[in-house]
């Protein structure tokens, strides 16, 4: 029987009820019998497993963007799982995903339950994540890019965040101001308080408590950001 590893022994908060807990319908029921669900708190605060859910959620709707999924889609995706999220929970994660597939994702109404429940901190390694996923093979083509802004417009993501994100792995001349969000003929003081309130939106401590393994990806993109601003500074000449 299928069961979501740790991320259930960890808790289910918000993600039982609203779209989430619809969408997840008979396959949450192979999880967790009925009559014990009540053992699970409903805390507002985001568990371990309701960033995991919301996650695959998101996966879904990405792959699910051109009315279809093809084997080569769902081994990038098992890749990426595998290698943030170890083997083990990862084969645990794949049946419900394939399980989402086959249903019709509201991203509009999954948005807004994920953007009213979840902080703006997670939300942001939310779409790190996904994005992530959908440039795993190297190459992003115009659809995936407009999938991955009606994501982060369903989620609360400022379009400034957003293009941040998705220049972390996008190669370009400008690259690093585009992560930072700012010109190029930015003054160094306009450069050092676009790092300063970038950083804090993207620390890795934010998001912590979900665990290891999303801290650690989390870590990835701080460290991109702080890539972005030892680059300007170097081509700018200021400490």
């Amino acid at each position: 029987m299928f069961r979501l590893g740790k991320w259930i022994g960890a808790g289910l908060g918000w993600t039982i009820g609203g779209p989430i807990g619809a969408l997840l319908g008979f396959a949450f029921g192979t999880l967790i019998d009925a009559a014990k669900l009540e053992k699970y708190e409903r805390p507002e605060s985001t568990t371990t497993g309701d960033f995991v859910v919301s996650l695959l959620v998101l996966i879904a709707a990405a792959l699910k963007a051109d009315n279809k999924v093809v084997r080569a889609e769902l081994d990038m995706v098992k890749t990426y799982l595998v290698r943030t999220f170890g083997e083990t929970e990862a084969g645990e994660m794949l049946p419900l995903l394939r399980d989402l597939l086959k249903k019709d994702i509201p991203l509009e109404d999954v948005g807004q339950q994920i953007r009213h429940k979840m902080n703006y901190a997670s939300r942001l390694e939310l779409l790190h994540l996904v994005y992530g996923i959908i440039s795993a093979d190297g190459s992003v083509d115009v659809r995936e890019i407009n999938v991955f802004y009606s994501i982060a417009a369903s989620i609360g993501i400022s379009e400034n965040d957003f293009r941040s994100i998705r220049s972390m792995y996008t190669p370009s001349v400008n690259w690093a101001y585009e992560v930072l969000g700012i010109k190029q003929d930015a003054t160094p003081e306009q450069v050092k308080k676009a790092y300063r309130q970038l950083a804090l939106k993207n620390h890795p401590d934010r998001v912590s408590y979900l665990g290891e393994e999303i801290r650690k990806k989390a870590n990835e993109k701080f460290t991109k950001i702080n890539e972005a601003y030892e680059a300007i500074k170097k081509e700018k000449n200021f400490n």
